[in-house]
């Protein structure tokens, strides 16, 4: 084989190689290209949502439709279940028509107390003794009733005894709030999560009588039906 040949072999094979690089790189260009454009499937929010809504509440209500857009298109974090928010919260709000994606929600415990009051829930911090606050055994997320002795007037020592509200629910236990409280008011205290109205109530007693907080069962909680207490009913054991 001449020198010549040589050389047009070794120039045909570098052409052969450049033609399959080039083939190869054109059709994952190609492959690439369509799979940029392929349309899939995506949540987006149905109509806008305030900031601070649970994931929970947004599946459930139905604020979440399942629109097509080319693949190239799908934002970064877009969820492809709803149940991927359902622990989470809104850090602030969804406007109809975008894409849901985790990196706009925020685990539920990160939000604190706010992520819990809703329409007409309001939260309230009581203060009061370990013994009407029941210290030590409280926690979050426990359900409470509220006993209140009140006097009749100011002018005579009759009281009547009842329980003024029912199954409020505490967002925070005294052991978590004790050493701020203690070192403002020399008391523990609790937060609670009352109505717009409920507050309303509970106000009054907390500024004219004498109140405790009784702890609810954990499951199967049940109520008796509504009295009250004199010192009539007490001795004659109605």
């Amino acid at each position: 084989m001449t020198y010549r040949i040589r050389n047009i072999l070794i120039a045909v094979g570098l052409a052969l190689v450049a033609m399959m690089l080039t083939l190869f790189y054109v059709t994952n260009y190609k492959r690439s290209v369509q799979k940029s454009a392929a349309s899939v499937q995506v949540y987006v929010v149905a109509r806008d949502i305030p900031g601070g809504t649970s994931g929970a509440d947004i599946v459930k209500g139905h604020e979440l439709k399942v629109e097509t857009v080319q693949r190239k298109d799908v934002v970064p974090g877009a969820i492809s279940n709803p149940d991927q928010i359902a622990a989470l919260v809104t850090t602030g709000p969804l406007y109809a028509g975008e894409q849901v994606t985790v990196r706009r929600f925020d685990d539920v415990a990160a939000q604190g107390i706010r992520s819990q009051l809703k329409g007409t829930t309001r939260a309230l911090q009581v203060a009061g003794d370990p013994n009407q606050l029941l210290a030590g055994t409280l926690q979050a997320g426990d359900h409470v009733d509220v006993v209140a002795n009140l006097r009749l007037n100011s002018q005579s020592s009759a009281s009547v005894t009842r329980i003024v509200l029912r199954d409020l629910t505490v967002l925070t236990a005294p052991s978590e709030t004790a050493k701020l409280s203690q070192a403002s008011t020399g008391a523990a205290s609790v937060i609670l999560a009352v109505t717009d109205t409920q507050v309303q109530r509970l106000f009054f007693v907390l500024r004219n009588a004498d109140w405790t907080l009784e702890l609810r069962p954990v499951v199967n909680a049940a109520d008796s039906g509504d009295r009250t207490d004199t010192l009539n009913t007490i001795l004659g054991g109605s």
